[in-house]
């Protein structure tokens, strides 16, 4: 329980604590196995995302991940599997177009 009384939240809370916390690019993780990145610029009571200056990461085994730009963007928070704040400057060093990977599958209930 003393995580929960460092960041002052009752466990209601956290997810909402969390998200005020960021402050930059985040990568987010879709139930269907996407992965976008973006600024978070907002968000609500049921998770939905705004996301600014996004794009997909499209992963593939045979070629480097492509990335399709998609700008300002809204992720439904039903569609959140994973959320997490990147850092900016490990990330601009990554070489994706080299990163090979076999695309993520959906999540299954």
């Amino acid at each position: 329980m003393k995580v929960l009384e460092s960041v002052n939240c009752s466990i209601s809370d956290i997810t909402k604590c969390f998200l005020n916390e960021i402050s930059g690019t985040v990568a987010v993780i879709t139930s269907d196995g996407r992965m976008i990145v973006g600024t978070l610029k907002g968000f609500d009571q049921t998770i939905n995302l705004i996301l600014d200056e996004s794009h997909e990461r499209v992963f593939s085994s045979s070629q480097g991940v492509e990335q399709v730009v998609l700008g300002l963007y809204i992720v439904r928070g039903d569609n959140v599997a994973v959320i997490g704040e990147i850092d900016e400057e490990t990330d601009s060093a990554l070489d994706l177009g080299n990163i090979r990977a076999e695309p993520l599958n959906s999540v299954v209930h």
